[in-house]
């Protein structure tokens, strides 16, 4: 019995596959490397003392994922793999449906051929919209999203509802993340984006370690205690755990099922700059820019549902997200290029 973990090289996979390995489960690892480092599974190995296969293969190659079902005995699927720049997707719009999109379609094809139907995914809170007031709850109107990224998460879990809908053997759990930040308390995986940061702790930690030299603050007239946009900041550790719960629900569950996994806590972009500069004792220089287009005053999540269903809770504080993105960083100035 093993659970095949797709984008398993990316920064919430590298952890989940630490957290799965952790909790007794055989892995089967797949990725093509477009977002991803191969020295991430290197260190997620150290970490563990275990191997686990890996197959380089893109989610949209039918065959490759028809080997991977030949080989191993798949039991289920957590689902990572994906393009996930907004801003890169209002660009190339056509890219992101085809890969997350058409990958999910593909993948969950030869999932059926091969009798294999339970699949966590890795959505977004991003399905909600602008709409909604926070706390967000699942039961939420979704879909009113702003960007194709979005939208493609937002397709996604229609498609695996309806899939659900249609066949009473498949499960589907649907994770809506927060933002997740932090990494691994040992500091030897962690977060590595390529080129400039698309979010703001990795941005915060180029910035403290002298890659980037400021930090851009978009907006700082929100309705909010300091005029900064809030979001719900979760310790990837955490987020990695809440798949290991997951896959115990999957196991056990048919239909459809959607769960935040966040803290229920909102910080501002400045709650976050100062608690990273307090928690390590670096300065973080940063200047206010004009809001970006998109942006929302507040996003936070009512993580109630999980912890109800799932008997999954966020552990880390703000703390310790902060001073474990600094250890990964200081260790690892270049990433896993070092």
């Amino acid at each position: 019995m093993a659970i095949l973990i797709t984008g398993g090289c990316g920064y919430i996979g590298s952890h989940t596959c630490l957290e799965m390995l952790a909790a007794g489960y055989d892995i089967v690892v797949l990725d093509n490397y477009y977002n991803a480092k191969p020295e991430a599974l290197h260190r997620v190995q150290a970490l563990a003392g275990k191997s686990f296969p890996f197959y380089e293969c893109d989610i949209r190659d039918a065959d490759g994922l028809r080997r991977i079902f030949r080989e191993n005995q798949i039991d289920a699927v957590i689902h990572f793999a994906g393009l996930k720049a907004v801003g890169e997707s209002v660009k190339k719009p056509l890219a992101y449906y085809d890969n997350n999109v058409g990958g999910t379609v593909t993948l969950c094809q030869v999932m059926a051929e091969a009798g294999c139907k339970r699949m966590i995914f890795s959505s977004s809170a991003t399905v909600y919209g602008m709409n909604n007031p926070s706390p967000l709850r699942e039961d939420m109107p979704t879909g009113a999203v702003t960007n194709p990224y979005g939208r493609t998460k937002y397709i996604i879990e229609e498609i695996l509802k309806d899939t659900c809908a249609s066949d009473e053997e498949w499960s589907a759990v649907l994770l809506r993340y927060f933002n997740p930040i932090g990494a691994h308390e040992s500091g030897q995986i962690g977060e590595d984006p390529n080129g400039i940061p698309n979010n703001l702790m990795p941005y915060i930690s180029q910035v403290a370690i002298g890659k980037l030299p400021r930090l851009s603050v978009y907006g700082d007239d929100y309705d909010t205690h300091d005029g900064t946009g809030v979001r719900d900041y979760i310790h990837v550790v955490d987020l990695a755990v809440g798949h290991v719960k997951a896959v115990e629900y999957a196991l056990g569950h048919t239909g459809a099922e959607a769960f935040n996994l966040g803290t229920g806590i909102g910080y501002s972009v400045l709650d976050i700059v100062n608690a990273f500069k307090q928690a390590n004792g670096v300065d973080v220089p940063y200047v206010i820019a004009p809001r970006r287009a998109g942006d929302i005053a507040t996003c936070y999540s009512d993580p109630g549902k999980a912890q109800r269903v799932l008997g999954w809770k966020a552990e880390h504080d703000l703390t310790a997200m902060c001073r474990d993105s600094w250890r990964w960083q200081s260790q690892n100035p270049k990433g896993y290029d070092a």
